[in-house]
């Protein structure tokens, strides 16, 4: 499918030719109503869509277009366990993940509900057992540093969620994540952590993944040096399912936490690669996170699509990007320990929709996946905020908000607060030329200088957002707001007609430096590339001679 010869999608173009000179300034001195009639809620979590340019008429048409895209149809597919997946021919059940114990999720005619339990509970012993102290290494000592070595999905979602639940880690435990092939990552980590009380989390599908496995395996020696050979299997457990070569590295196969092959990398930290947010903050509490995204797989597989909040959020990201022009989005959040946030769904997104090919195999005729990026308030107002108020692209933003902050400074809260209230209202309102020359003029300058700074102090406004509010960051809120942005990125990639679940493009990359690495050492020209990239091989070789 593409929108190409879709009624709505030349209906919503048409359309846009005669809302791109609207001022949203305009539309809300118009429409006093306007937050009631674009917003949407579930429980605490608020989404307010009403600064974006967009009117009644744009949101039926966007509607209809979901519709006519076959949205409602193919969602139901994604739960059902159907093999959405079409390139690599695979069910696409992050969903079933989170699901509760009485549900039914069939894949290939087996239930698969049975094994995500049995893997939840054997998480609850360890991370049980990790927390009480019971889970001693081998000098007989509780761990008190827990290392994730992945990389990708098995790294950025844990990582991410960690930071983000840490109000409510256990006192005891300090928790690192390695991911970067770069030995200073891994040697810098080892190298302020105590063997003895020091816990590794090797994540790894195959237990083959270059990047990881030298990771895990620097880490091995480390602890080897200091503690023996039969030390490994007290101190490493993996989340894989080749137990042959979890076995071959020491690891105890009854410490090997199962996953499957219906679960992307970047859709998993719900499954056992949350196992460090399991030991971080408490398995009940990591039922909670589930139950949150749990949350948000209901209201997106029962909602109407007028008041869906993944629909709406995507819908919206389609105006934006392929009527508008739009071409990144700014991933926003005003709190500190949101601030892996953007990195993590920029994997989630970028690696989702980043696509030129349709399913068919053809090319795509319209834009698809936005360049995305972000960073904690208020530190991004010091840095690229310049460029989304004043610069020639329009940009796009979420902000994320907690009405309540779990620190101790509730002072510090409300400047938070102020601050992400503001940046909305002076992205979608602006400053015109004769606001910013009378108010130079009302600051005392003569009429000569307010005239030539003037300029310089003009916003255009007119840039959409997006603010999403809830009343604060609690596994469970958080587990909503990540499984809203899965399904925001499942419904735009099914508009656009593309395969949202692979991730082909990462694959060249890989191949062609596994071939580079030998010939890095190897004695000799190397000549099997191209004209660049044999003479920057020599040079490698000559600068480490």
């Amino acid at each position: 499918m593409t929108p190409d010869p879709l009624t709505s999608w030349h209906k919503l173009d048409t359309l846009a030719s005669k809302q791109r000179p609207v001022l949203m300034r305009d539309l809300f001195a118009a429409e006093p109503d306007r937050f009631q009639r674009f917003h949407e809620r579930e429980g605490d979590l608020l989404l307010d869509y009403s600064k974006n340019r967009v009117t009644g008429e744009t949101i039926d048409l966007l509607i209809e277009l979901a519709k006519e895209a076959g949205l409602e149809e193919s969602r139901d597919r994604m739960f059902a366990g159907d093999k959405i997946n079409a390139t690599e021919r695979r069910a696409v059940l992050h969903t079933a993940l989170r699901a509760a114990p009485d549900q039914e999720v069939m894949v290939e005619g087996e239930n698969v509900i049975p094994r995500i339990m049995a893997v939840r509970e054997r998480m609850r012993l360890f991370s049980d057992c990790v927390r009480s102290g019971h889970w001693t290494g081998a000098t007989g000592k509780p761990m008190r540093d827990v290392v994730n070595i992945g990389i990708g999905g098995s790294d950025l979602g844990p990582a991410m969620v960690v930071e983000a639940l840490t109000p409510f880690h256990h006192d005891r435990l300090k928790f690192h994540f390695v991911s970067n092939v770069d030995g200073s990552a891994i040697h810098e980590t080892l190298a302020g952590l105590d063997p003895a009380t020091t816990l590794f989390i090797v994540a790894s599908k195959t237990f083959t993944t270059q990047e990881t496995i030298a990771n895990a395996t620097t880490a091995r020696g480390w602890l080897v040096e200091a503690l023996g050979a039969p030390a490994v299997a007290k101190h490493f457990v993996a989340l894989s399912t080749n137990g042959a070569k979890v076995r071959e590295f020491g690891i105890d196969p009854a410490h090997m936490f199962e996953f499957w092959d219906w679960v992307g990398g970047r859709f998993s930290l719900w499954s056992a690669i949350g196992l460090s947010i399991a030991v971080a903050i408490g398995f009940d509490r990591f039922e909670q996170l589930l139950a949150g995204a749990r949350r948000m797989d209901e209201h997106f597989r029962t909602r109407s699509l007028d008041r869906n909040l993944p629909v709406i959020l995507a819908l919206i990201g389609i105006w934006n990007a392929n009527f508008l022009g739009a071409g990144a989005v700014a991933i926003l959040p005003y709190d500190q320990h949101l601030r892996k946030l953007p990195a993590y769904l920029q994997q989630l997104d970028m690696e989702s929709n980043g696509k030129s090919v349709r399913l068919d195999g053809s090319a795509t005729t319209c834009a698809t996946g936005p360049v995305l990026f972000g960073d904690a308030g208020t530190n991004g107002q010091h840095a690229f905020y310049q460029m989304i108020h004043q610069g020639t692209q329009m940009i796009p933003c979420d902000f994320l908000l907690a009405a309540q902050g779990l620190g101790p400074l509730d002072n510090h809260h409300l400047m938070l607060l102020a601050n992400a209230l503001a940046q909305p209202e002076a992205l979608m309102r602006g400053k015109t030329l004769d606001e910013s020359q009378a108010e130079l003029l009302a600051d005392g300058l003569s009429p000569d200088e307010a005239e030539r700074l003037a300029p310089h102090r003009v916003f255009p406004g007119n840039r959409p957002t997006n603010t999403l509010l809830y009343k604060c960051l609690d596994p469970h809120t958080l587990g909503m707001i990540l499984a809203l942005y899965e399904h925001k990125i499942f419904v735009q990639g099914l508009i656009w007609g593309i395969d949202s679940f692979d991730q082909w493009g990462v694959e060249l990359g890989k191949i062609l430096a596994k071939a580079i690495l030998p010939e890095l050492t190897a004695p000799g020209p190397t000549t099997d590339h191209d004209g660049s990239t044999n003479a920057l091989i020599a040079e490698i070789k000559q600068l480490r001679n």
